[in-house]
C-alpha cells in the first residue's frame, strides 16, 4: 500500500510530466492516444520503482536490475510498435515501418527514466529523514550519557567532603547536607529538559558555589558575579557548573591557603559570557587541568548543544587557570 502522501507527491509529478509530453503548440488538444502510450510508460515506470528497484537495486543486485530494466523498456517498445500504433494508427507508414531502435529508446527511455526518478527522489527524502531521525536519537542518548556522568562525579566528591566534616563534628555539616541536597534535587528532577530558564540555572549556580564556599572557609576568597542578565532566554543545564566545579577541585588540591576563584556571568542580546578563573599549587598526582574528564565530558556536549554557537578558550600557566565561554543562547 502506497502512503497517502507518496500518492499525491506521484500524481502530482505524473500529471505534470503528461503535460510536457502532450503538449504541442501546434496541436493543443490531448489525443487518446497520447495518453494511452503514456499509461504504458506509467505501468513500465511502477514495475521499474515499486518491484525491481526495492527487489534488486536497493539489495545492491545491480546487474539484475538494469537487466530487468532493459527487458521492460524492450517490452514498452514491442507494446508500442506491435500493438498501440496498429491500434491508432492503422494502415499509416507509422503503423507498418519501424523507427529505429535509437529512435524507439530515444522517445522511451527518457520519460520512463523521469517517471522513476521521482520515486528514487523520494525514497532518498526518506531515508534522509529516517538518518536524520537516528543521529538525533543517537546524539539524545550521548548527551544523556554525557549527562548521567556529572551526578556521580559531584556527588562522589560532596560526600568525600561531607564525611571528612563529620568526623571532625563540624557545625557546619547540616548546613552542607542542606545545601547538598538543593543542588541534588535540582539536578536529578529539574533539568531533565535539553534547555532550561538561564536565571534558574544561574541560581543554582549560585547555590552551587555556596557549598563549595563552605568548604573552602577562610582558605582563600570566591567572587562570584551575575551582570545584565536578561529574562526569557534558555541555556543547556549542567554545562556550567563543570568549570566551577573544576575551579574548586583543582583550587584546593594541594593548596591550604590563598585559594583565589574568580566567576562572571554576563549576557550580551543572545550572547552569555562566562568567565572563570583560578589559582592552583601543581600536583604530580593529578592530570593536568586543562585536559579532566570533566572539561572532556563538556566540551563533547557543547559540541553537541552548540555546534558553531559557541567559543571555549581554555588556558593554563603560571598556576593559573582560566575559563572564558561564549555562546547562543536559546530563546524561551
Amino acid at each position: 500500500m502506497i502512503p497517502r502522501k507518496e500518492l499525491i507527491f506521484q500524481i502530482v509529478l505524473h500529471l505534470l510530466v503528461f503535460l510536457f509530453y502532450s503538449y504541442d503548440r501546434r496541436h493543443p488538444e490531448i489525443d487518446i492516444y497520447e495518453i494511452t502510450f503514456f499509461i504504458s510508460y506509467i505501468l513500465a515506470g511502477v514495475v521499474i520503482t515499486y518491484y525491481l528497484m526495492p527487489k534488486f537495486l536497493y539489495q545492491k543486485k545491480h546487474w539484475k536490475f538494469f537487466g530487468s530494466v532493459l527487458l521492460v523498456i524492450v517490452g514498452v517498445i514491442l507494446l508500442e510498435e506491435l500493438v498501440l500504433e496498429q491500434i491508432f494508427f492503422p494502415g499509416t507508414k507509422r503503423a507498418q515501418a519501424f523507427p529505429g531502435v535509437y529512435y524507439a529508446l530515444f522517445e522511451v527511455v527518457p520519460v520512463i527514466a523521469i517517471l522513476c526518478g521521482f520515486k528514487f527522489g523520494w525514497d532518498a527524502l526518506q531515508k534522509q529523514k529516517l538518518i536524520d531521525e537516528l543521529q538525533g536519537a543517537m546524539q539524545e542518548s550521548e548527551l544523556q550519557f554525557l549527562r548521567s556522568q556529572i551526578n556521580p562525579h559531584f556527588l562522589f566528591n560532596n560526600l568525600n567532603n561531607l564525611y571528612s566534616y563529620a568526623l571532625e563534628s563540624s557545625p557546619k555539616t547540616p548546613e552542607i547536607i542542606l545545601e547538598l541536597s538543593g543542588v541534588l534535587r535540582y539536578m536529578l528532577y529539574e533539568c531533565k529538559e535539553k534547555y532550561v530558564p538561564l536565571k534558574k540555572e544561574l541560581e543554582q549556580l549560585g547555590n552551587f558555589i555556596k557549598l563549595y564556599r563552605l568548604q573552602i572557609e577562610d582558605r582563600g576568597k570566591v567572587q562570584f558575579r551575575v551582570d545584565q542578565i536578561k529574562s526569557g532566554f534558555k541555556v543547556a543545564p549542567l554545562i556550567l557548573i563543570v568549570f566551577i566545579e573544576n575551579a574548586f577541585k583543582h583550587s584546593q588540591s594541594g593548596q591550604s591557603s590563598n585559594i583565589e576563584i574568580d566567576i562572571n556571568v554576563s549576557q550580551k542580546g543572545n550572547q552569555l559570557q562566562f568567565e572563570c578563573n583560578n589559582n592552583f599549587e601543581p600536583n604530580t598526582n593529578l592530570d593536568s587541568v586543562a585536559n579532566g574528564i570533566g572539561l572532556k565530558n563538556v566540551k563533547k556536549r557543547l559540541n553537541l548543544l552548540y555546534p558553531g554557537r559557541h567559543k571555549l578558550q581554555v588556558k593554563e600557566g603560571d598556576n593559573q587557570f582560566s575559563v572564558v565561554l561564549t555562546m547562543e543562547l536559546e530563546k524561551a
